[in-house]
């Protein structure tokens, strides 16, 4: 039986405000968007006592046993929904982790999407969400890899055909760990998304909001800091922002001409930090 083929898009956060805090997980309201920018996953069942799980490719280093793939095997088999099936999964790795753009996260719910779409599970919705919630706050996003706002109480508007940002992403050497940052946060933000709607997708909205943990992430990691002064200052764009808790920052542009010149001049200053220019879809 031949592969079948996934791709697994990166989320960005354009906006991200902390509301409060319940026993397990933090209030959060955010302006999402998906890039180009994806993992390759590729499929099949396989005669076998056990899943197979494979990682390969530029960001497959140190990924845990223990991570999103295997949690959301382990619970569609204790809850009896792969009738003992079993899955070689292949995922080719070009999402960095740690910074921000949920490669874990979507490769989870990707894997899910797929499931059902071809019938090997029969699940309803309520279910899909409670499973997306025990893997993590992002999976359930994947699940339609499209421009959305998360309201408080997880509550979720996903919006079509949004307008299109030209994209250089940057992530340094070194990634940002979410529960350390998450768990530093002492300040708590207003809602501004309560009433969401496409306007919240346009420049003159979101330079007005802001990532409010990036003082948290640029208190921890100074070299951060430094990063966006630079792309603020030297490379022209509309806006820069870090993408959920970092480390990846995200300097946003209408043109792509303009987003390749400033990659050219971020390589020449930073040559060891990872650097693409991609799009939202």
């Amino acid at each position: 039986m031949n592969f079948n083929k996934i791709k697994s898009y990166a989320k960005i956060n354009l906006a991200l405000n902390i509301l409060g805090r319940t026993k397990f997980y933090h209030k959060i309201e955010s302006i999402i968007s998906f890039i180009d920018l994806h993992d390759e996953i590729f499929i099949k069942e396989i005669k076998s006592k056990r899943h197979k799980i494979m990682f390969y490719g530029k960001f497959s280093k140190n990924i845990e046993k223990n991570n999103t793939i295997s949690k959301l095997l382990d619970l569609l088999e204790k809850k009896k929904f792969l009738k003992n099936k079993k899955f070689f999964i292949k995922i080719k790795k070009e999402v960095p982790s740690k910074a921000g753009f949920g490669g874990g996260s979507m490769n989870a719910s990707n894997i899910l999407k797929y499931l059902k779409k071809k019938n090997i599970i029969k699940i309803k919705e309520k279910e899909i969400k409670n499973i997306c919630y025990l893997i993590g706050s992002d999976v359930i996003l994947g699940l339609n890899s499209t421009s959305a706002i998360i309201k408080s109480k997880r509550e979720i508007k996903f919006f079509k055909n949004c307008g299109k940002f030209h994209v250089l992403l940057v992530k340094p050497d070194f990634g940002c760990s979410t529960k350390e940052i998450y768990s530093k946060v002492k300040k708590l933000n207003k809602p501004q998304f309560q009433k969401p709607n496409k306007n919240m997708f346009k420049f003159d909205f979101l330079k007005k909001t802001n990532n409010f943990l990036e003082p948290i992430a640029f208190s921890s990691y100074p070299k951060l800091k430094s990063i966006k002064f630079y792309l603020e200052n030297s490379l022209n764009p509309l806006f820069v922002r870090m993408t959920g808790s970092g480390s990846a920052l995200v300097a946003y542009y209408r043109s792509k001409g303009i987003c390749k010149s400033a990659k050219k001049k971020f390589n020449q200053k930073y040559k060891n930090y990872w650097c693409i220019s991609s799009k939202t879809i």
